[in-house]
């Protein structure tokens, strides 16, 4: 089934933009893996939102067991699985 045509936004406040970006981090508590979505980004505001993400990861308590991985970025696909995103270091460093 295809997915609805809605706009999907960027996260920051006032803000509106279509999102092109994602910012998430890997994450697997053993068994499963999967994207921990910090924010979706326009292009303007990704900066901004990795730096939020790498704060957030810094503070966040993980069980026995789980792994999380420091927050990326990576390109916003309509439709598309985390597993099969364009992860873009060169704009992590970039923005690092």
């Amino acid at each position: 089934m295809p997915m609805s045509p809605y706009p999907v936004l960027c996260y920051s406040a006032r803000c509106g933009a279509p999102a092109a970006y994602k910012v998430a981090a890997r994450w697997s508590d053993g068994a499963t893996a999967e994207l921990k979505t910090y924010a979706l980004s326009c292009a303007a505001c990704l900066a901004n939102q990795l730096a939020r993400a790498v704060a957030a990861r810094a503070v966040c308590r993980l069980a026995v067991g789980e792994t999380l991985d420091a927050p990326g970025v990576y390109d916003l696909a309509r439709g598309a699985r985390d597993r099969t995103l364009t992860r873009r270091p060169d704009l992590e460093e970039r923005l690092s």
